[in-house]
């Protein structure tokens, strides 16, 4: 089984970006799952167009990518991602569309297909706080994950495909006049191990509550 992780570079003026570090940290074979490693430019369009060059390249079995979402005390596999570009700040390139479509031809959302529940399960037994997300947001890592949903979902191949967001780093942290939460970047390399493992362990998703009232 071949496993393709990516992860964004720094930006909106950080010196880092956690799940990038993170990924750095896996190991390269989890569970008999052999991970793939890309990096990605935080930039609408070339994000995309980076990752499907990687998934026709290397054929995974299942694509894991990974976010920076500052604020988040946990980390949050995403349940959703929803066709709109609506961005707040600009991306790395300066580009900043505000309510456009990801896809003209694209549904309005597509769900992952990665087991996310069997994930935060997963996480939660490593002693790690995390649970399931149902909002991606509408900047650049909602832009990939849809835009990898879209693609899979077009090919003559089994490709299942979803993503996952991270907490600050308590270095990103110190900066900050207003204390927000953070993770280590080894516990957070912790938490993605944990969840490539429950997507080799789980071709389907378990049942449990994952329903939020907010």
């Amino acid at each position: 089984m071949k496993i393709l992780v990516t992860a964004f570079d720094p930006f909106d003026g950080e010196s880092i970006n956690p799940a990038l570090e993170a990924v750095k940290l896996m190991r390269d074979r989890i569970s008999g799952a052999e991970i793939i490693k890309l990096e990605i430019p935080t930039v609408f369009g070339r994000s995309i167009e980076k990752t499907v060059e990687a998934i026709r390249k290397e054929h995974p079995d299942a694509v894991l990518c990974v976010g920076q979402a500052g604020g988040r005390s946990e980390v949050t596999p995403e349940r959703v991602a929803i066709n709109v570009d609506d961005a707040r700040i600009p991306d790395n390139e300066g580009n900043q569309p505000i309510d456009t479509p990801i896809y003209e031809d694209g549904a309005p959302a597509y769900f992952s297909t990665l087991p996310v529940k069997a994930m935060v399960e997963a996480i939660r037994l490593e002693g790690l706080p995390s649970s399931l997300s149902n909002s991606a947001g509408t900047f650049v890592c909602n832009h990939i994950m849809y835009g990898v949903l879209y693609t899979v979902s077009r090919m003559d191949k089994n490709i299942r495909a979803g993503f996952i967001h991270v907490p600050f780093t308590p270095e990103q942290v110190s900066k900050r006049a207003t204390p927000a939460p953070s993770m280590s970047t080894i516990d957070i390399a912790r938490a993605l191990e944990a969840a490539v493992r429950a997507v080799v362990e789980n071709e389907k998703d378990i049942t449990s509550v994952g329903g939020k009232t907010d």
